[in-house]
C-alpha cells in the first residue's frame, strides 16, 4: 500500500494540488475587512490558487521523502476526480455568492454595488495570475532538479535533493529581495522624490516672519517637501476658526521639516526643534510632536479638529522620514520611522525641559499609521518617570507596534480585541470613533487614546493569521466587520495582506481612512480644552460632517 501511494503521489500530486488550489480560491472569495474590486478579487483568487497548489506539491514532496503509507493507486483514481468535481462545485457556488458578499461590505461603507459582470472579471484575472505564478513555480522546480543533480555527484540522492531545495529557495529569496524588490522600491522612491520637489504654482510660501518657510525661517520653502508645503500652506487663519467656534482664536503654528532640509536625521530633528522655538511654539498653550505617515502626509482630519478645539493656541511640529507608503516603508525600512520619532521627540523635549515648569506648554504626541508606531517608540521610560508628556493620540497604529500589542494582550477579560478596555482606564483608553464618550471614570496625569477602526487591516493584520484565527474575529465583532467573514488557514493571511494594500480605497470613516468627526472626541479627551458644551460640540461635528461630504462629492 505504501509503495502504491508513493507511485500515486508521483503521478497525481499536481492533480491533488488543483483540488486544494480550488478550495483556496473558494475561501479567497469570502469577505474580509475591505471591499475588493473585481480586479483585486481576481488577483487574490489567483494568488490563493497558487498558494494552495504549491502547499500541496510541497506536502507531496515531503510525503514521498518520508515514504508514508496511504491510499492505493486504484482508489486514488476514483477519489481525485470526485474531489475535483466537488472543488469545482464549491468554486462556482462561492463565485456566485462573492458579489453579494462584497456588496454587503460595500453597502456598510456607503459604496455603490459591484457590476453584474464581476464574477467573470474575477475568474479571468484569477486564471491569468494563477498561470503566471505556476510558471514561476515550475521554473523554480526545474532549478531545484538542476542543482540537485550537480550536488548528487558528491552526495547521496536524498540529501542532494534537500540541499538543492534549500539552495534554490535561498537564491530565489536573494533575487527577489536583493534585486526585484529593491529595484521596485528604488523606482518608487525616486519617483516620489521627484514629485516631492515639485512646487505647484498655486501653492505660495507664507509671508509672515514667524511662519515656517517664510521670511526669516530656518527652513526654506522648498525644503519643507511636498507634504510639508501643503501642511503649512493650509494653516487656518484666526477668522476661519472663530467662524466655526464662535470664540476668539489664534493662528495655529505648523512646523514641518522635509527630507532634504539637512543631510542627517539628527540634523533635521534639531532643525525642526530650533524652528519651533524661533516661531514661538513653546509659547503656545499646547504643543504636539507629530509623526506623519510614510509618505510624509499630515492628516488634516486629525490636525484641524485639534486646532479648532483649542482655538488655535496650538503648535504642531512634524518631521518627514520617508517618501514611501506606510505599509511599504514598514516592510523595507522598518527602523527609519522609529529613529525619526525618537530623534524629533528628543530634540523638542530637550528644549521643552529648559523652560521653567510653569512656562512649559502642555506636551502631546500624535501619529497616524506608521507615524503612530514611530510616535509610540519615541517614548523612553526613563525620560518619562519624572517628566512625563501630558498625553498622546495614536491613530490606526500598525500591528507591529509593541506598546499597542502589549496593551491589547493585557486588556480586561471579555473586552474585544478590536476595542480593548483596561481595568482603570486612567492612562490609556481605546475608541473606534463610534461612541459619544471614551470610557468612564477620571483620567490620571497622562491621557493616551488609541483611535482604531474595526475594519482597519493596518491595525489588525497578524503575521500568524495564516495559522490561527485573529482575536478580533471573535464575537462580538466590530460593527463594520461582516458576519460572513471566516478564518481559513493561509488564505485569511493573504486576504488581510491584500486588504492592507487597499486600506485607503474606502470612504472616510472606514478602513485606514479616519474621519474628521471621529477625531473630535479623542482630542477632547486627551487635551481637555475648556468651554465645550454639548451644543458647541454638536455644531463642530456638523461643520466637519459637511467638510467630509464636500470631500466625498464627485
Amino acid at each position: 500500500m505504501g509503495r502504491g501511494l508513493i507511485a500515486w503521489l508521483d503521478r497525481r500530486t499536481p492533480g491533488v494540488g488543483l483540488v486544494v488550489g480550488a478550495l483556496f480560491v473558494a475561501a479567497a472569495l469570502t469577505p474580509s475587512l475591505i471591499p475588493r474590486s473585481p480586479d483585486i478579487q481576481g488577483i487574490l483568487a489567483g494568488t490563493s490558487f497558487a498558494a494552495g497548489y504549491g502547499a500541496t506539491v510541497a506536502a507531496g514532496m515531503l510525503w514521498r521523502y518520508l515514504q508514508l503509507p496511504g491510499l492505493p493507486d486504484r482508489q486514488a483514481r476514483i477519489v481525485v476526480p470526485l474531489m475535483g468535481l466537488g472543488a469545482l462545485a464549491i468554486i462556482l457556488v462561492f463565485l456566485a455568492r462573492s458579489t453579494r458578499w462584497q456588496n454587503d461590505i460595500r453597502a456598510a461603507m456607503a459604496l455603490p454595488p459591484s457590476e453584474g459582470a464581476a464574477p467573470l472579471i474575477v475568474a479571468g484575472h484569477g486564471i491569468v495570475v494563477a498561470a503566471a505564478l505556476l510558471i514561476v513555480a515550475k521554473l523554480l522546480a526545474a532549478l531545484v532538479r538542476l542543482v540537485s543533480r550537480h550536488i548528487a555527484r558528491v552526495l547521496p540522492p536524498r540529501p542532494a535533493r534537500v540541499l538543492g531545495i534549500v539552495i534554490t529557495l535561498f537564491l530565489a529569496q536573494q533575487v527577489f529581495s536583493g534585486v526585484l524588490l529593491r529595484g521596485v522600491v528604488r523606482s518608487i522612491d525616486t519617483s516620489a522624490q521627484a514629485l516631492d520637489a515639485l512646487i505647484p504654482a498655486d501653492l505660495t510660501p507664507p509671508t509672515g516672519a514667524f511662519q515656517p518657510g517664510g521670511p526669516g525661517s530656518l527652513v526654506a520653502w522648498q525644503d519643507l517637501g511636498r507634504e510639508g508645503r501643503i501642511f503649512v500652506a493650509n494653516t487656518p487663519d484666526p477668522d476661519s476658526l472663530t467662524a466655526v467656534t464662535g470664540r476668539p482664536a489664534r493662528q495655529p503654528l505648523r512646523v514641518y521639516v522635509g527630507l532634504n532640509a539637512a543631510p542627517t536625521l539628527e540634523a533635521r530633528a534639531a532643525l525642526a526643534a530650533r524652528e519651533l522655538e524661533r516661531a514661538g511654539g513653546f509659547e503656545r498653550a499646547t504643543l504636539v510632536v507629530a509623526m506623519p505617515t510614510g509618505t510624509g502626509w499630515m492628516d488634516p482630519a486629525a490636525i484641524e479638529p485639534l486646532e479648532m478645539l483649542n482655538h488655535g493656541d496650538v503648535a504642531t511640529v512634524a518631521l518627514q522620514y520617508s517618501y514611501l507608503q506606510s505599509w511599504i516603508s514598514l516592510l523595507v525600512q522598518p527602523d527609519y520611522a522609529t529613529d525619526a520619532g525618537r530623534a524629533l521627540f528628543a530634540a523638542v523635549h530637550r528644549l521643552w525641559l529648559e523652560r521653567p515648569p510653569e512656562a512649559r506648554p502642555r506636551l502631546y504626541l500624535y501619529g497616524l499609521s506608521l507615524g503612530a508606531h514611530a510616535s509610540q517608540q519615541s517614548l523612553r521610560l526613563h525620560e518619562m518617570l519624572d517628566r512625563p508628556v501630558d498625553g498622546a493620540l495614536w491613530v490606526g497604529p500598525p500591528f507591529v507596534s509593541p506598546l499597542w500589542q502589549t496593551l491589547t494582550a493585557e486588556r480586561d477579560p471579555g473586552s474585544p480585541a478590536w476595542l480593548p478596555q483596561l481595568t482603570t482606564g486612567e492612562v490609556v483608553r481605546f475608541t473606534d470613533g463610534r461612541r459619544d464618550d471614551i470610557g468612564d471614570g477620571p483620567w490620571g496625569r497622562v491621557r493616551i487614546v488609541y483611535l482604531q477602526y474595526g475594519s482597519d487591516p493596518i491595525v489588525f493584520f497578524r503575521p500568524d493569521s495564516g495559522f490561527r484565527p485573529p482575536g478580533w474575529l471573535a464575537y462580538p465583532r466590530a460593527p463594520e466587520v461582516s458576519d460572513a467573514l471566516r478564518w481559513y488557514p493561509i488564505v485569511t493571511q493573504l486576504q488581510l495582506a491584500f486588504d492592507m494594500a487597499i486600506a485607503l480605497e474606502v470612504p472616510m470613516g472606514h478602513g485606514h481612512l479616519y474621519s474628521y468627526v471621529d477625531h473630535i472626541d479623542p482630542w477632547l479627551a486627551v487635551t481637555d480644552p475648556p468651554g465645550w458644551d454639548a451644543d458647541r460640540l454638536a455644531a463642530l461635528r456638523a461643520h466637519f460632517r459637511a467638510r467630509e461630504q464636500a470631500l466625498a462629492a464627485p
